[in-house]
Order: C-alpha cells, then sequence, then structure tokens
C-alpha cells in the first residue's frame, strides 16, 4: 500500500497517525485523572460524613436518640445513602434508597478503614465506604456502618467529556494530517524544482543545473552530486561529439582517396603497371583503415572491462630494451640519442605492456627534433613501477595536455601530419592498457622535456 504512494502522501499519513496517539494518548490521561480527582472527592466527602456521624454517635445518649440524630443530620443529602448495623447484623437506621449490594470492588484509594468500595445498583454507581463506630451508650458494642454516595452525576460528566475529547481527537488529527500535507508538500518543493530541471536536459540543452543555495542543507548534497553528474555528462557527450566527427573525418579522408582513385583508374584503359601501382596504394589505405579500426575495437573492449589474457611478472628494463633496440634504426636516422636507466617488475601482460611504451617510443621519435635525447626511466616504488619516457622538443600546450590521451586528439587543429601514418589513437590505447592493468597514465611538459608517465602495478 505505501510503494504506491508518493513521499508526501507517506508524511502526510505519518503526522497524521503521530498526532492521533498524541491526542488520543493525552485525552486518555485526561480522562484517567479528571475519573481519579472524583473518586478522591468522592473519598473525602464519605470520609467527612463518616466524622459526622462518628460525632453523632459520640454525642446520643440512647438509640432512639441515635436514631433521631441521624434521621436529622442525614435525610436531606441527595445520593447520600447510610445504613447502621449493630452487632447482630440487624439494622438500625438504613437511608430511602438503600440497596444492600450482593458484591464490592475495591478502588485503589486508601487502606484499611479508608478503603473505598464501589457498586452499582439500578443502572447507578455507587462509592461506599465502611466502617466501625462504638456509640455513647454501649461501649461494649460497635456499629457497622456503611455510607455510600451515588456517582451518576461524575459519571454523566466523565460521558460528556469523553465525547467532547473524542470529536475534538477526530478535528485535531484531521487538521494535522492537512497541516502535515501541506508542509510535506511545500517541503518538496525543491525536488519538484529539481526534477523541472532535470526534465530540461537533452541532448542539445545540457547547460542545466540545480540550484544548491536555494534548496534545504539536507537536499544541497544531492543537488551538489547532481550537479557534478550533469559536468560529467556533458563532458563525455561533447567527447563523443567530438569523437563522432574526428572519427568521420578519419575515415572519410582515405574513402574519399580510394574512391577517386578507383574512378579516375576506371576512367580510361590503363596500363597494367599502373593498375599494380594503384591497386598497391589502396592497399596501403585499406591497411590504414584496417589498423584503425583494430585499435577502435581495442578501445571499446578495454571499456568494458576485459582480463589480461597472459598475465605474468617480468622485469621492466628488459621490454624496454628491446624496444629501444627496434627504435635504434630510426633514431640513428634523426641523431637522436636513445637511453634507458633503473629497473622494475611489472605485475601484468608482456604484450600489451610493451604495446604501451612501444606507443610512447613512436610519440616521443616523432616530435623529437633532430640532435634531440629520448630517455626511458623505470623507477621501482613500494607497490607499483613507474614508466616514465621523456624527450627533448616544443613545449605542449598546457591547455592541450588534459586532453592528450583522448581519442582522436591532436594537439594540432589543422590535422597536417604528412610525417605520420597514425589517426591518433596512440597515446588512448596506451592509457587504456595502462588502466587495464589498474595502473593510470600522465603527461607533463616544459621549456626543456615532455614526459609521459605509466604507473604499472609491480604486485598482485
Amino acid at each position: 500500500m505505501l510503494r504506491g504512494l508518493s513521499l508526501t502522501g507517506r508524511l502526510a499519513m505519518f503526522f497524521t497517525v503521530a498526532a492521533a496517539a498524541v491526542v488520543l494518548g493525552l485525552g486518555w490521561l485526561f480522562m484517567a485523572a479528571t475519573e481519579r480527582h472524583f473518586v478522591e472527592l468522592d473519598r473525602m466527602a464519605l470520609e467527612d460524613k463518616k466524622h459526622l456521624i462518628e460525632n453523632i454517635l459520640s454525642n446520643a445518649n440512647s438509640v432512639d436518640d441515635t436514631l433521631w440524630r441521624l434521621k436529622e443530620a442525614l435525610s436531606n443529602h441527595h445520593g447520600l445513602f447510610v445504613q447502621v448495623k449493630d452487632a447482630n447484623a440487624a439494622t438500625l437506621y438504613q437511608s430511602e434508597g438503600f440497596t444492600q449490594p450482593e458484591s464490592y470492588s475495591k478502588l485503589a484509594h486508601g487502606d484499611g478503614e479508608h478503603a473505598l468500595h464501589a457498586w452499582k445498583s439500578g443502572g447507578s454507581e455507587l462509592h461506599a465506604l465502611n466502617f466501625q463506630a462504638q456509640p455513647k451508650y454501649s461501649r461494649a458494642t460497635f456499629l457497622d456502618i456503611t455510607v455510600a454516595m451515588d456517582t451518576s452525576h461524575h459519571q454523566q460528566f466523565l460521558s460528556e467529556l469523553q465525547r467532547t475529547l473524542v470529536i475534538y481527537a477526530v478535528l485535531a488529527t484531521l487538521v494535522s494530517g492537512l497541516l502535515g500535507w501541506l508542509a510535506a508538500h511545500q517541503g518538496m518543493a525543491p525536488l519538484r524544482a529539481m526534477r523541472a530541471r532535470a526534465a530540461g536536459v537533452t541532448a542539445h540543452q545540457l547547460e542545466e543545473r540545480m540550484q544548491v543555495d536555494a534548496v534545504p542543507i539536507e537536499m544541497a548534497d544531492l543537488a551538489q552530486e547532481l550537479n557534478q553528474m550533469l559536468d560529467r555528462l556533458q563532458q563525455d557527450f561533447r567527447r563523443l561529439s567530438e569523437f563522432s566527427s574526428d572519427l568521420a573525418h578519419e575515415f572519410r579522408t582515405p574513402i574519399s582517396n580510394l574512391l577517386t582513385q578507383t574512378q579516375v583508374t576506371l576512367s580510361a584503359t590503363r596500363d597494367i603497371h599502373i593498375y599494380r601501382d594503384i591497386l598497391a596504394s589502396n592497399a596501403e589505405e585499406l591497411q590504414r583503415m584496417a589498423r584503425m579500426v583494430s585499435d577502435m575495437l581495442f578501445l571499446a573492449k578495454t571499456e568494458r572491462g576485459v582480463d589480461l589474457p597472459n598475465k605474468e611478472r617480468f622485469p621492466a628494463a628488459k621490454e624496454v630494451q628491446a624496444l629501444l633496440d627496434f627504435y635504434e634504426a630510426v633514431a640513428e636516422e634523426k641523431q637522436i640519442d636513445l637511453s634507458t636507466e633503473g629497473d622494475g617488475d611489472i605485475q601484468g601482460d608482456r604484450l600489451m605492456f610493451r604495446r604501451a611504451v612501444s606507443n610512447l617510443l613512436s610519440n616521443a621519435l616523432r616530435h623529437t627534433p633532430d640532435g634531440g635525447e629520448v630517455r626511458v626511466v623505470i623507477k621501482k616504488e613500494e607497490k607499483t613501477t613507474l614508466i616514465t619516457v621523456e624527450n627533448t622538443g616544443t613545449e605542449i600546450d598546457p591547455r592541450a595536455l588534459p586532453r592528450l590521451f583522448d581519442r582522436f586528439y591532436r594537439a594540432d587543429p589543422a590535422r597536417t601530419h604528412p610525417e605520420s601514418n597514425g589517426a591518433g589513437l596512440g597515446l588512448s590505447i596506451t592509457k587504456a592498457i595502462v588502466e587495464a592493468h589498474g595502473g593510470s597514465a600522465k603527461a607533463s611538459s616544459d621549456l626543456e622535456k615532455t614526459r609521459f608517465s605509466l604507473e604499472f602495478p609491480s604486485s598482485t
């Protein structure tokens, strides 16, 4: 049932139940206190009549005198009943309308002679006090005396009070429920405002944010987290849009080249050597596109989370030195000094590690001027091994550093890289490999050197 209620309805129901419990509890306490008060008043009145009867017995000189005095003193009291019996249980005096009860129920007011009893007679409830007294005319006997009082007026008052309290409790509960609903409805206003703002967020409208200062303290954290989530979504959506644009650009150029070259070739009869050259050129473009598709599939696989195929523990220096030997010819052509220092263990896939470092070395050799230096520093730390590839060259714009590992990102907006056959995915693949190992990648640059650092775990 509660699952179908709104939060406002649940709070209103809680307020209603709480108000009903409080009002009914207070009403019960008030009724109990009033009833105890009336019982105490009856006890005090009966005690007063007891003293009056004891005074009459102590002054009367005979039985007849006692009966006359009792009748004179008690006959005009409405609702008061007195019965006097001697030691032989013979009734000496009894008020008109007095009915002997078959049984008493003791009330929790007083003990012994002060104990108050109650019984019902003819639809009325009476409170009675039983005691013994010694008359003046006979010191050797004791009289059993019962003094009773009709409490109908008290019961009538309590019944009226109970009806009034019930009506008040119902009205107070309804009003409290209504006020609780209004309070909950107003309290949920910031959530409705946040919902309206969230509904305004679309693929074309990602600038909407929650007003943190305009919501209660309890919702400020939620609004702030939602704003941070929207910031991340906006940033990721922007990157996705740029990625789609870059991907279309990267594929459009080779496809356009292939299509143009094929159409020109088919427009006239060519020599077989020309066809062979054109097919070889097309094959290069197709290989480049195939590498791009392969790299994109690899990046998509690492984003979904992939287990390392051949996880082992191996020394980093040995793998780095093998890569330096591979790139030695390129370095000698540009007179670039290749070197490495340090060592440390890597816990991961050997081939993926070589691919990540190879991408950094290829990138460093491409951007290092002739006569420059490329150095690989391996540093063993507590639970990780840090691989840093640094090269001399032009400083990278600090604004471009955070995006160097993005797909297809190039610091050069003109996209002119005649010396490169890459598609701008090398650094993205490197970052994906490091993160698949549970590490991290970062870049820094100054006037002297540019550094790319990869942090790999050295133990499981």
